[in-house]
């Protein structure tokens, strides 16, 4: 709570920043833009971002733009800090003028960027960071949408699959201590109460904590045969040494946090760690993942599906795009409040999902266009993250 009200205080503390003249209004230019990690220890979900969106860009410019226009795409540097996405998102919305502005990897900073993206109006789609409040915030009219997945919905995906393979019916729940992780504290104590099951362990952690010895204890302690994970790479590599260390062989399954490069990180430790996507470039692709698999290798040298970390922020990024390029074509003009209404007239057979319609003006909850039927399950596997009906850990479920 605290958080949330520095974060207001933030955003508040200089209000003539966000004082949109009239005439701006119907000036927005054919750009997109993008607030996200470029750099630190998630700077492969930046890239990842960037990777969807481009090409996405120059397939629309080569059919000829939108409205007559170029398309060009414009990301900045916020490195998981909110006040950095706070700032960006005034450069992008102001300064570039883009027409619309994509969500980045770190969910504190799509928290941080509602109050901006309201005082502006500028309509903001989230591509990676899941927190289910950055886009269901109590807004009216809401211009955040997002097409990624969402944690109520994750959390509900993920405790089904618990309850699959436990044993005990015992659950322990692993979470970072950001806007991210207790956001989805909710979310997983409610799907777990859904399922019949016992959430028999709630432990926390704080970015860059090295040792989880006392967590990892009081779960195996408490008879927890499944443990979720809300952490990203670096602190899921702790968590599982950690878990080593005392014993303690949980099956492990994850929120999205760990699918960038845990394998590389824990090595071995890391095989089994199943993980929610909304995409993955590994294994056998349909003709459309294909076409994008081979442009991704012609303009960023990639030689192996393998190399690419976070592919579900690409296939994610790759469709939003589209996504908002119809949206501008519906509403015959780049302009923030038609763009805003346009986007739930939008139908759209993309690479993730089938959009029909993308957004929904009457459900709240549908400001979320990828659907948890969408969803699949990855697992770690000698350091590749694979679709897991794809390896012998899909035969065990």
């Amino acid at each position: 709570m605290e958080a949330h009200k520095y974060l207001r205080r933030l955003v508040l503390a200089a209000p003539l920043a966000f004082t949109v003249p009239g005439s701006a209004l119907a000036q927005q230019e054919p750009c997109i833009g993008n607030s996200a990690a470029i750099t630190g220890p998630a700077a492969f979900g930046g890239q990842a971002i960037k990777m969807g969106a481009e090409i996405a860009i120059e397939e629309i410019n080569a059919r000829g733009g939108v409205l007559g226009k170029t398309l060009r795409f414009v990301q900045y540097d916020d490195a998981g800090a909110p006040p950095r996405g706070v700032d960006n998102t005034r450069r992008i919305a102001l300064a570039d003028k883009c027409v619309v502005i994509l969500g980045g990897y770190h969910s504190t900073v799509s928290v941080a960027q509602v109050e901006p993206v309201h005082a502006i109006g500028i309509p903001f789609v989230g591509v990676l960071a899941a927190n289910t409040q950055a886009i269901e915030n109590g807004r009216s009219p809401n211009y955040m949408f997002r097409v990624s997945a969402k944690d109520k919905w994750v959390a509900r995906f993920l405790v089904e699959q618990a309850a699959k393979v436990s044993k005990t019916g015992k659950i322990a729940f692993f979470y970072e201590n950001t806007g991210w992780g207790n956001g989805a504290v909710p979310d997983v104590k409610a799907a777990v109460a859904k399922a019949g099951k016992e959430l028999v362990a709630t432990e926390t952690f704080n970015w860059n904590d090295q040792d989880m010895t006392a967590q990892a204890i009081r779960a195996r302690d408490a008879g927890a045969d499944v443990a979720l994970f809300w952490a990203l790479d670096r602190e899921g590599n702790q968590l599982v040494r950690s878990m080593d260390k005392v014993g303690y062989k949980p099956t492990i399954i994850g929120a999205w946090g760990i699918a960038g490069n845990l394998g590389e990180l824990a090595g071995p430790l890391a095989n089994g760690v199943e993980v929610v996507q909304t995409y993955s470039f590994m294994g056998d692709l349909d003709p459309k993942g294909q076409a994008l698999w081979q442009k991704i290798q012609a303009k960023y040298g990639l030689k192996d599906p393998s190399q690419i970390k976070m592919g579900s922020g690409i296939a994610n990024a790759y469709d939003a795009v589209h996504i908002v390029a119809q949206a501008i074509e519906k509403a015959g003009a780049y302009d923030w409040k038609k763009v805003r209404e346009a986007l739930y007239q939008v139908r759209h057979d993309g690479l993730v999902a089938k959009y029909d319609p993308a957004f929904d003006a009457a459900d709240p909850e549908r400001q979320d266009a990828i659907l948890p039927r969408d969803y699949k399950l990855t697992v770690w596997s000698d350091g590749k993250l694979l679709p897991i009906a794809q390896t012998p850990y899909g035969k065990s479920n």
